[in-house]
């Protein structure tokens, strides 16, 4: 079995919608790819979806935010700004990508989308750390310790979406219920997720091209992001 069959996994749906499956295999797209070009297609597209669901769900804890964008539902924003050919250049965000966009979420002044700015500066850190992709082949290259820092990097990320707080000591983002008994912890699952796919495909491209990882041990409390 294949690295690639054996990491693959079923696409959960995304309220109710399914994510466009992989195009077909006897395609000459696919026949350009090795194993660890589909590896890294699915790991790419595992992480956009996990993106997906927690702006989603982001927007639904804190529907301030979304009013700051538009005055239409969640579904229609999440759409538009994973599928709207923008390119990642958000106006509101003042062209501000990757970490500075993270950054920027958790600006005391800043006036805009919180949540767009947090899951835009994630998406375009990822693509940055895969060499500027979302999909390849045979004759692309991506260098393992920027992905493995981008995964530390989600984890900063997670750590700022919990705790971060304005001056008048509350948080910028409302995530996971802890109530009593009941306890809702599906935004740290979901990106528990992401730093898994993200650091599997990290240790595989760096086994492949035999070049060790610089691994960093910071508290992400007091950590700043790694380079990319």
């Amino acid at each position: 079995m294949s690295l690639f069959t054996a990491c693959a996994s079923h696409v959960a749906p995304i309220n109710g919608k399914r994510l466009p499956d992989q195009k077909d295999g006897s395609s000459l797209s696919h026949l350009m790819k090795s194993d660890i070009d589909r590896l890294a297609d699915l790991e790419m597209r595992e992480n956009t979806q996990s993106l997906r669901v927690l702006m989603t769900k982001l927007y639904k804890r804190n529907p301030a935010e979304l009013k700051k964008s538009t005055s239409g539902s969640v579904d229609e924003m999440v759409g538009w700004v994973f599928e709207g050919g923008h390119k990642w250049n958000f106006e509101m965000l003042g062209g501000l990508k990757e970490t500075d966009a993270i950054y920027l979420a958790f600006k005391p002044d800043f006036k805009g989308d919180r949540v767009l700015a947090f899951v835009a500066g994630l998406q375009t850190m990822m693509i940055k750390a895969r060499g500027g992709k979302t999909e390849f082949f045979l004759i692309d290259s991506v260098d393992p310790q920027s992905v493995y820092n981008s995964a530390r990097n989600i984890e900063i990320a997670a750590w700022k979406l919990s705790n971060t707080r304005d001056e008048a000591g509350r948080l910028y983002f409302q995530t996971n219920e802890m109530n009593g008994k009941e306890q809702n912890l599906s935004f740290e699952r979901e990106i528990g997720r992401m730093v898994g796919r993200t650091d599997l495909y990290a240790l595989v491209l760096s086994e492949k091209s035999q070049r060790g990882l610089t691994r960093f041990t910071q508290g992400v409390a007091s950590a700043l992001f790694l380079p990319i």
